[in-house]
This record gives C-alpha cells, structure tokens and sequence, in this order.
C-alpha cells in the first residue's frame, strides 16, 4: 500500500510527515510498480526547525519537502506529542542506503553529488560493490560551475540525485536543480558519504537505540558543544506548547 496522502504534522509551521518505518517511507518514494516518484526528501530535526524560525530561506527549503521526515528525537516527540500517535526517527544515513537498494533491484539509476575526491571514488566503488546501482554520473563537492552541473546531472537522465553537500548548501542545490531536471528524487545526506566508506564513525547501535546518537556525536566532537546548546531552545519551546 502506497500512502502518497500520508497527513502531515506541523511542528513550528513545518510539515512532518509521520512515517512509522524506513520501509514506510520507501512506500512514498516509490510506486507501485517500483518505479521512482519524483520528489524531494529533507530530514527535519530539532536544529533545522530552530533556523527555519530565524530564517525565511531556511523556512522555504522545508517547505519545499515532498517528504519531510523526523531525523531527530526531539521531532519525533513533538510531533508524537502533537499527532498522538508513535512513530520512529528515520536516518537519513539509513534511509538514503534503503533507497539506493531498492532503485538498485529496479534499474533505476543515481547521481552522486558530493564530499572529497576519494572519498566519493570510494563510495561509488563500495555502492556498486553491494548493491550493483546504475550510477549515472558522479561529482564531488569543489565543482566551480553550477550551471554546468546541473546540466549535467539533467544529461545524465538519473532517476535519483543524492547531494552530500552539508546543510543549507545542498537544499539550495536540490531547488535549483530540479527546475532544470524535475524528473528525479533528490535528497541531502550531509555527511553520509564519509560515514558510509568508514571515515567516521557512526554511534554504536545500542546509543542509537536508546535515541543518544546525537549524544554519542557530541562526545566524540566536544566542538559541537556550541551547536547543541541551541538545542534548549528547542526543549523550551516544546515543554510550553510554542511549537
């Protein structure tokens, strides 16, 4: 059963769709013949809802979602809160492999926008190694002419484009590339590349369990103190009913 009419949850104004699995989310991305469903997914998480209330670029970047997901346990509880119903928190670093497994069974090709040289040599090597995708082109993240790329990406005829260019940058992308190639499903990964081929260390799964992966990323990069202190104002916020 495909729930392309899933009822969004507005947390702060923003839509977030409550999927109740990975697998529930795969159901919108694709058809019912396993064809891809052209769209866009943004994982919502705490940080993004804060900058979307101080910033009206950031506001219209979530907006513009066609699947916006709760990649962070402090949406899921809100909209958990607001809907009154359970959901999960969907990865994005899980979420965009189930896509490209899934495209992979199906001929369905991607484009692989994104991060260093090597590492997304590596990464296109490692995909094709388990999952036998079509990749239909390949650029990492120091590309100078966007035009150009984008045009590529459009000759390319990829039914996916994955952009691990960091946030806001690659939901930037991601609108002006589908004026130009609407036909696809676009989605940012941020980091994913880097996780994927081993450069970084993803929480073990018995934190991501317990919903501490962002606990987990705080220990091990203490720098990101400054980034999750901004995170009581999310707390605050949802405590007094202000989102």
């Amino acid at each position: 059963m495909t729930e392309h009419n899933l009822t969004a949850v507005k947390i702060a104004d923003i839509p977030v769709k409550p999927f109740k699995s990975i697998d529930h989310v795969l159901e919108v991305i694709f058809d019912d013949n396993n064809d891809i469903i052209p769209g866009v997914a943004i994982a919502i998480n705490p940080e993004k809802i804060l900058q979307s209330l101080e910033s009206e670029q950031v506001k219209s970047i979530l907006l513009d979602a066609t699947i916006p997901f709760a990649d962070g346990i402090g949406v899921v509880k809100a909209v958990e809160k607001k809907s009154g119903s359970k959901l999960s928190r969907i990865a994005g670093a899980d979420l965009w492999l189930a896509v490209i497994k899934k495209a992979a069974l199906h001929s369905n090709s991607v484009f692989l926008l994104g991060s260093k040289p090597e590492v997304l040599s590596q990464c296109a090597e490692k995909l094709r190694a388990e999952t036998n995708v079509v990749i239909a082109g390949l650029c990492d993240g120091y590309f100078n002419d966007q035009d150009k790329l984008i045009n590529d990406i459009h000759h390319s005829g990829a039914n996916i484009v994955i952009v691990a260019l960091g946030s806001p940058k690659q939901e930037l992308f991601i609108q002006r590339c589908k004026e130009k190639h609407p036909k696809a499903f676009y989605m940012g990964v941020g980091g994913s590349f880097d996780v994927y081929v081993g450069n970084v260390t993803r929480a073990p799964q018995f934190w991501i369990n317990l919903n501490l992966e962002w606990f987990y990323r705080l220990i091990s990069e203490p720098k990101r103190i400054f980034r999750q202190l901004r995170l009581f104002k999310f707390i605050y916020l949802y405590l007094f009913n202000k989102i």
